[in-house]
């Protein structure tokens, strides 16, 4: 049975915001419990002068049981678009028996031949091979070097003190005394350390759990895990923070953690809020009603906080002693000048192009699925893609920091985590691409929707690549130290 739902009277502005959404091939997407549906604007003449609009809307839905396993919508009903007319807008739902069982009725709606394109697989297989050319290099050149390195410093050690003062002294030894130094402004240094740590340990369960629970098949099913996931490993941001700054001789652990605890739960909510005025202002369907604005908060201050203060005091407890391997000087040793690629800003800005070429490809289905109709249901590929990632994260910074320290140029905290958050800054600028070339985006809420939360995925993905980095450069800098005697 036909129904109207509602009539539009048409004026010269209804009239060309339609044509407009004709022109540029619109379609808009619904939702019939969870099972997405497409249907398009309206469609143009041969000529493209007359514009017509579908306003009867067919609904065929499929049910096995008492559950709904099957949507299809046709559009009829073609109106000529003339200004000062009015337009009945209508609907009609057919009810029919199904043989999809419940759990298999999203396979229609995956697309094989997109994901699992050949371009998809040769990523992947091309990123690996990145992997082992990358463990390789960096294990011949460090294991090569570093065994001359401990051969001339044993010889060294068996000169006499004259000997060794008219010696050639270079090199990374020559830095053991300020390695250990703290980092300069250790309070935020330790809250992305710990919120980077966090952020890691959210992505790898997340995608473990979507794995297993085919997160695709409900909506907002993943945004609800990733807010769930985040809150109960708060305690991994305390602890890691908690320790660095402890080991580094920070005193107000109180002030860093609350910094951490609140650091990107601050970002995500500021950019939310103010997209969600946007939103408010257009009356668009993405405004996020107050009662979920009051419930994050709350989160935020009875959750998070509390759990992020427990992993604070573990962390300071029980590895928040500088156990470091090599004394720190009292006086900073003088930083000689080098080559201008060797400074760290040059360094931070090459640091981060291999592992964005390890996760090019990737993005693009991320984003495609995000901001397109795709649904993304291959997280196998996504945890590949992720471990690829750390280990060439982790491969750069090493060799970036050991040639930093090659230079006698012992500020590599900063730099090891800069240089790995760098791929972020790459990933934003291939947004910019992706938004002008990919999608037809347009208008101050799309505009500010799109960039605003690119801003947080890039800034969430920078501090996990810079933790991952630090980290790793962290357990190489103690080993090698640990392994050289220092009189």
């Amino acid at each position: 049975m036909q129904t109207t739902y509602c009539e539009i009277d048409l004026d010269k502005a209804k009239r060309d915001a339609f044509v407009y959404a004709i022109k540029n091939h619109y379609w808009y997407q619904m939702y019939i419990d969870d099972l997405p549906i497409w249907g398009i604007v309206g469609e143009a003449d041969e000529n493209g002068e007359e514009h017509y609009l579908w306003t009867y809307k067919k609904l065929e839905i499929g049910f096995n049981g008492n559950r709904i396993v099957d949507v299809n919508l046709t559009s009829e009903g073609k109106v000529r678009l003339v200004p000062n007319t009015r337009i009945a807008m209508s609907y009609s739902v057919k009810w029919k028996k199904s043989d999809v069982k419940f759990e298999d009725r999203f396979d229609k709606y995956l697309d094989p031949s997109f994901f699992q394109h050949r371009i998809h697989w040769f990523s992947i297989f091309n990123s690996f091979m990145m992997v082992i050319f990358l463990v390789g290099l960096v294990s011949m050149i460090l294991m090569r070097t570093l065994r001359k390195d401990y051969a001339r410093y044993s010889k060294e050690e068996e000169m006499d003190d004259m000997d060794r003062d008219l010696g050639d002294e270079y090199g990374w030894k020559q830095v053991h005394g300020d390695v250990f130094r703290p980092s300069s402004h250790p309070l935020i240094f330790s809250s992305l350390i710990g919120s980077g740590c966090q952020i890691f340990s959210v992505s790898l369960i997340v995608i473990i759990v979507a794995m297993v629970e085919d997160l695709y098949t409900e909506r907002g099913s993943m945004l609800s895990t990733a807010i769930f996931v985040y809150a109960a490993t708060s305690p991994v941001n305390g602890y890691f923070g908690g320790s660095l700054y402890a080991k580094q001789g920070g005193r107000r652990w109180i002030k860093q953690m609350f910094i951490g605890a609140f650091l990107i739960p601050a970002k995500v909510c500021g950019t939310a809020f103010f997209i969600n005025f946007i939103a408010i202002y257009y009356h668009a369907s993405r405004a996020i009603p107050f009662g979920t604005m009051v419930a994050v908060c709350c989160i935020c201050f009875f959750v998070i906080l509390p759990l992020n203060l427990v992993g604070t005091i573990l962390g300071r407890n029980l590895s928040g002693q500088p156990n470091f391997p090599c004394r720190v000087n009292a006086v900073p040793r003088p930083i000689p000048e080098k080559k201008w690629f060797m400074e760290p800003a040059v360094i931070v800005c090459l640091g981060g192009i291999l592992p964005f070429g390890s996760i090019f490809i990737e993005m693009y289905f991320i984003f495609t699925s995000f901001w397109a109709y795709k649904i993304y249901y291959v997280y196998g590929f996504m945890m590949l893609v992720l471990v690829i990632l750390c280990i060439v994260t982790v491969c750069v910074t090493i060799v970036c920091t050991y040639f930093l320290l090659n230079a006698e140029d012992y500020r590599w905290q900063w730099t090891s985590f800069l240089s790995a958050a760098s791929t972020a800054v790459y990933v934003y600028m291939y947004s910019f691409y992706y938004y002008f070339f990919k999608t037809k985006m347009y208008g101050l809420f799309q505009t500010s929707f799109y960039f605003g939360y690119m801003a947080v995925f890039s800034t969430a993905l920078g501090i996990m690549c810079g933790a991952v980095g630090y980290m790793g450069t962290s357990a190489f800098v103690r080993k090698i130290y640990t392994n050289v005697k220092i009189d």
